[in-house]
This record gives structure tokens, sequence and C-alpha cells, in this order.
């Protein structure tokens, strides 16, 4: 592709779209947008409360110098003989960290991090197993206090702490909240070790830089104070007002290429940074994803040959220079050269995440200017908490939740959906054909697991949405529920309706109580999931839902074999 342009650490190739975004800049720069997005100017979005939330500008340096505080906590809790960290917490509570410990891993006299953000049954009770509370310290993050997973996760393993630790439970646990929440509450109540607070002027998913992701960084001895430097001077690079500041180009690509139709951000990242993907995923999804408009962003999708792809694609690859993969490397060099645009950053080692960290928020906020929407609510999220929180309710008074009749049955496969999405169908291939036969040019399918997150079902889910890409030549999301409810569950519903979901339940073997509630973890699982395809149903989405009795495996491979290859 002709046109390829370089600042420092960033190479992109833009063919035609590049004029657009010469213009964008312009404008930008002759408007003083840059120093407008700086003093918190809500006009340069939708003249809301955006001026409220824009605490992530600055929070880098903040932290910093209290750096050394972390990591003395850090050591005194190493010096105490933990040896794993259990951080409890959902969307952007979870994701950073859970990056971080994906990236840099078990770090040699380090606690090791585990990240438990799944209602599912199963899910709970084998971290619950794979962990010495004796030896663990439990970190419940909730910006709010009052998240009704990081809660449920709490009670459940503040009774097991109890039982073995007794009245110092509390020292085995920290929390991670903004001030004066419920969980400052609880947490004073119960003598927790400590509290780390937020700051109230950052949405959760802007919230990597803050206590939220440093505190953890901190506990598995990642060197938070030069994490951070390298987000400062990030910061520092995006106060410039042209095309050398790394985030505001970056945001007026993703903007402008999402105006011109080019709406699908394919995620391709270099092997040990694989789990980026999932706080990308987040951030774009959730900050966008509203009043019909929005980037889709795409994460491990695997790199195809350029006419598996649609004309929706743009494609970002973040490349880490110590883990180049060559074959990663030709197949966006193919995509350059089919005119596919490219936007490719070069990150040197896994401490820059900082710096990564800081240029995706400013990009996203200025990609929201773009777009013309408020990239700090979630006007649509709390529409499948409602519903949820409905569902639980009438399970508590009445001791079942409210059934669905199913349009089709088969074996041990159950598919549901709304009138608009069901109809007389004689076996499964006519009923995933029925779905997909709706789909059109710019669309993308979403697979929604309300499932086990082990990797035997991973891979086949894998297989599945691969199948779905090769035959339709669409783009692809796969996302694990509750999750992604605070994740892209903003954009399913808030977002263009170019979506067609495809949600995935099942029975649960074996299920977990929730000390203190009526409900189990697997009936609020199936809650959300039953919330979820409300507001879908609402929103008037394209979806069904398909229900697995007893086989998981089997039945995710019977769906596969529904989507029909040439």
């Amino acid at each position: 592709m002709s046109n390829m342009f370089n600042i420092s650490d960033m190479q992109v190739s833009l063919g035609g779209f590049q004029s657009a975004v010469d213009r964008a800049l312009l404008t930008w720069s002759e408007n003083g947008n840059t120093e407008r997005l700086w003093r918190g100017d809500a006009t340069l979005w939708s003249g809301a409360d955006e001026a409220n939330w824009l605490g992530w500008l600055n929070i880098a340096p903040q932290i910093r110098d209290h750096a050394d505080d972390l990591c003395a906590f850090a050591q005194q809790v190493r010096d105490r003989g933990i040896t794993d960290i259990l951080l409890l917490g959902m969307g952007g509570s979870s994701l950073c960290p859970e990056v971080l410990a994906m990236t840099f891993g078990g770090r040699t006299g380090w606690p090791r991090l585990h990240v438990l953000d799944s209602t599912i049954p199963a899910q709970v009770q084998r971290f619950a197993n794979a962990i010495n509370l004796e030896t663990t310290l439990c970190v419940v993050a909730s910006k709010s206090g009052t998240t009704t997973e990081p809660h449920a996760f709490c009670e459940f393993f503040w009774a097991k702490m109890q039982g073995t630790i007794g009245d110092a439970a509390g020292q085995h646990f920290i929390a991670i909240t903004d001030p004066g929440s419920d969980l400052e509450i609880l947490a004073r109540e119960r003598h927790f070790l400590s509290i780390f607070y937020g700051l109230p002027e950052i949405g959760g998913r802007f919230s990597a830089l803050s206590n939220f992701g440093m505190v953890p960084a901190a506990l598995i001895g990642i060197d938070v104070r030069e994490f951070l430097e390298r987000a400062v001077t990030m910061g520092k690079r995006c106060q410039i007002s042209d095309n050398q500041n790394p985030g505001l180009f970056l945001g007026l690509i993703l903007g402008e290429l999402a105006k011109a139709g080019r709406d699908k951000v394919t995620l391709v990242t270099s092997p040990k940074l694989w789990d980026l993907g999932a706080w990308l995923e987040q951030l774009l999804a959730e900050s966008t994803g509203k009043n019909g408009r929005g980037l889709i962003p795409v994460d491990l999708e695997e790199i195809a040959a350029p006419d598996r792809y649609g004309e929706d694609r743009a494609f970002v690859y973040i490349r880490l220079s110590s883990d180049a993969e060559a074959e990663q490397d030709a197949g966006i060099e193919n995509l350059r050269m089919a005119n596919y645009p490219v936007i490719q950053l070069d990150v040197a080692e896994p401490l820059d995440l900082g710096a990564e960290f800081f240029r995706w928020e400013y990009a996203t906020a200025v990609a929201g200017a773009v777009l013309n929407i408020n990239p700090f609510d979630q006007p649509n999220v709390q529409e499948s908490k409602d519903f949820t929180a409905q569902l639980t309710q009438a399970y508590e008074k009445e001791g079942t939740l409210p059934g669905q009749t199913p349009f089709f049955i088969h074996d041990d496969v159950v598919v549901y959906a709304d009138a608009a999405n069901s109809g007389n169908v004689e076996d499964l291939d006519s009923c995933i054909a029925g779905l997909f036969n709706q789909i059109r040019a710019g669309d993308y399918v979403a697979l929604c697991a309300y499932l086990d997150m082990n990797e035997d079902i991973i891979d086949i889910l894998q297989a599945l949405r691969h199948r779905i890409r090769n035959v339709y030549q669409v783009a692809t999301t796969l996302g694990f529920g509750p999750r992604f409810l605070h994740s892209t569950g903003q954009l399913h519903k808030g977002g263009p309706n170019n979506v067609v979901v495809v949600q995935l339940t099942s029975d649960d073997k074996t299920d977990v109580e929730i000390p203190g509630r009526a409900f189990s973890f697997g009936v609020l699982k199936q809650a959300q999931a039953l919330g979820d395809a409300r507001a879908l149903s609402n929103k008037k989405r394209r979806a069904i839902r398909i229900h697995f009795k007893k086989d998981i495996i089997a039945g995710i491979h019977r769906v596969k074999q529904a989507v029909k290859e040439d």
C-alpha cells in the first residue's frame, strides 16, 4: 500500500483514507482541540458530563509519586509468605490486572496473580481449588462497591477464609474502591488489611494506571515506578497538537475509518501480549458503542489471507520487538499489499504497556470526539443489569427463574429466540442457517458464551468463529459471560445494528452457593444470560440462544457442523 506514514513507534498505511485523516488532523489543530481536551472542554464530545471523567489524564504522575508506598506494601505482603493474589473483580477492575498477569507471569520470589471475573460455578470452584487460602491475599476490586459479581465473589471467599483462618480472615483481604463506597464500609467492618482508593473522576475502563491496575502490579513484583514513568512520557507526547501526537493520530485514524465504514478494528498482537486485546476490547467497545455508532474490536481472530476479509476491516498490529513472530509480520504485510488500512505500533518491551495504556485511553477519547459521542458513559449496560436484578428478585420470591419457550429442540441442544428471530425449522442446520442467512455485508457475528472459560471450550469456540468468518466473510468476536456484559455488551445494544448474536448457555454439572443469598452462582449466571437476551430483544437485535443440556463440546461441534463450508 502506498502512503506509508511513520511517527516514532507508529507505522501507518491508509491508502485512500489518508486524505480524510489529514483533513481531520488539520481541523483538530485549527480548533485547538488538543488544548480543549486537556482542559476538559465537554463540548469537544457531546457537551454532557465528559469534563467529570478526565481524571485518567493526570493519574500516572500522581500514582508514580506514591510508587514507593505501593512497593513497600507489596514487600510487606511478600514477607508474610503470601504466594497467591486472588483478584475478585469485573470489567475495568479486572481486565488490566489480567493483562499484567498474562504478560509478566509468575515473577521469581513474588506471588502469582489470579483474576476471577466469572459467575460460572465450575470456574469459581476451580479458582477456589487452585489456591491455598492460608497463603492467599484476596483483592476485592470494585469502583462503585456495589457491582454484583465482585460482591458475590467476596462473600464466597470470605466464608471460605473464615473457615480456614478464623477471626484473622480480614488480614487476608484488601479492597480497591472509590471513597465512601459500600465496599469501603464493608472493608472497615471486616478489618481488611488495607484499602486503596480509586479516583471518582476516572471510569472503570480508564482506570488501568490508577490503583485498580497498579496495586496488583506492585503485588506481583512489577516495577511500577518505571511502568508509570513510561506512561507519563506518553502523556507528555499526547500534549502535542500535530501528527507527532501518538494518541491523537491513532484516535483520528480509528474515528475516520469508522465513519468510512471500516469499523471492525482487528487487533493483532505479538504472542507475549496476547491478552492485551481483552483490555482494548472493553475500552473501545464500551466507550464508543452507543447512539448507533461505534468501533467494533475484533480480538484473537487469526490472521487469514486478504480474500477472507470484507471491506469493513482495519488492522492494528501491536508488535513487541523482543517477541516478534515472522508469520505475523508476513500476514500483516500481505494485508498492507492488499490495500487494507494497517496501523502498526512498535512496543520495545513489556514495561512499555504503561505507555500503551495511556496511548489507547487518549486515542479512545479522540475517537469519541470524531464520532460525536460521550466516550465515558455506558447507557446500555444498566439495562441488562436491571433485567438481571428483576430475575434474581423473582427467583428469591418464587424459587425459580421465569422460563423461555424453545422454538427448537434436538437431543441435548435447545434453541431459544424472540418472535422476530424464531420460526418453524426442521433441524439444527436450518435453525442456524435461519439466523446466519440474515448476515449482510458489514455485519459481525458475536459468540456470547456463558460457559466455563477453559482451554477445551475456548479451542472449539475459536474453531467455530473461524468457520463463520471463512464461510460468511464477516468479522467475529468471542466473549465469555458475564465478563463481556461489562465490555462488548454495551456495543451489542448501543452500537450499530450490524451484530448477529449467538448466545451459548449450558446446564451446570455442579453449582456453588453464594453465602447470604437465596440464589447460587448458577442461578446468577442464568439470570445474567436471560437479562442479556431480553436487552438484545428490546434493541431488536438478530439473536438466538443455544443451550446445551449435557455435553458442551459435542454441542458446539454440532453447531460448527451446521455452518456449511463450500
